[in-house]
């Protein structure tokens, strides 16, 4: 099995590469970053699916949004469908890290498929809590993007009393049938500050609305997105590796743009624009969690080409963050 992704855990803050501060410009690559535990999961889920049971194995979506990941897996022998009816009779079918809704589910049994389940826990943990607000007569506020995946698994969890909002001038609009009885849940990979503000006028509407126990957006998130406004006092472009369906890749470029540094969203080294660097002489590179490891390497080789030979890694936050794996595979880890 190869699984391309760091250790979550980290070292040590520590000065690497040409340290010559002559040679020319800085580049401050920043930790955390990069592959959550959630993505290491999922890709361990499906690398372990086809050492086990061979190719083809169908995934339901793309299993994270990155699109070299897919490509990797692809070429290993992954199948990635968008519907059920796409998966051939007996075959193999992993959930994407995204979850997927209830009907879903309900497809593959009447099919007879076979399915291992890759939803990130924390992913999970939104869909239960959605289950009991539905129990309790509650209206389900779900913050987050509509046509993201896991927006679509979760508000399918209770289809009928979920009303999902992206804005606060959506919030502003939402009608409900008791606003006595209304609660909130939010996509895992929002910027949290956006969603305070929702969440802020959700309860100036709604005051006795109900919220989970815990923050519904995941740690990677939120550590990511803290070490990307850390990098912005210290640099003059930010540059976050990622694809563009990434939502929590996209939200760290908001970040970046918030704390008032230019932040450009890349997949790969080709995405540099030299005319981005004019003038600059500290840069900051940062990963969306479902970015893998090697994508930075290969960035911060290019700008090495292109100045930047003063690298350095900065070091913020402890992630040992492991996820166990479905229980058909954990006797393969």
């Amino acid at each position: 099995m190869t699984l391309f992704v760091y250790h979550v855990g980290l070292r040590p803050m520590r000065d690497s590469g040409n340290t010559d501060k002559s040679a020319g410009g800085t580049l401050v690559r920043v930790r955390p970053r990069g592959f959550c535990a959630g993505v290491v999961r999922a890709v361990e889920i499906v690398e372990l699916a086809l050492e086990v049971y061979g190719p083809p194995i169908y995934v339901h979506h793309e299993i994270v949004h990155n699109r070299y990941v897919v490509e990797q897996l692809r070429q290993r022998g992954a199948v990635f469908v968008e519907a059920v009816s796409d998966v051939p009779d007996g075959a193999l079918l992993v959930f994407s890290a995204h979850g997927v809704p209830p009907l879903v589910r309900d497809q593959t049994q009447v099919r007879g498929l076979k399915v291992i389940d890759a939803t990130c826990p924390l992913v999970t943990k939104v869909h239960l809590e959605a289950l009991k607000f539905a129990r309790e007569g509650r209206t389900i506020v779900l913050i987050g993007h509509p046509n993201h995946q896991e927006i679509i698994g979760t508000s399918g969890e209770a289809p009928h009393c979920t009303v999902v909002v992206s804005s606060i001038e959506e919030a502003d609009r939402i009608q409900v049938p008791d606003p006595e009885r209304v609660a909130y849940l939010t996509q895992t990979t929002l910027s949290i500050y956006d969603t305070q503000e929702i969440v802020a006028r959700l309860r100036q509407r709604f005051p006795a609305i109900q919220g989970p126990a815990s923050d519904d957006i995941c740690y990677a998130t939120q550590n990511r997105q803290e070490a990307v406004e850390e990098l912005a006092k210290q640099t003059e472009l930010i540059l976050v590796v990622g694809s563009t369906n990434s939502s929590n890749s996209n939200r760290l470029v908001e970040i970046g743009e918030r704390s008032g540094v230019p932040t450009k969203l890349i997949e790969d080294a080709d995405g540099i624009d030299p005319s981005w660097l004019a003038g600059v002489t500290r840069v900051g590179l940062t990963a969306g969690a479902s970015a893998p490891e090697f994508l930075v390497a290969q960035v911060s080789a290019r700008l090495g080409e292109l100045g930047y030979t003063d690298q350095r890694d900065l070091e913020l936050v402890h992630e040992d963050v492991r996820f166990s794996l479905p229980a058909e595979l954990t006797v393969l880890r």
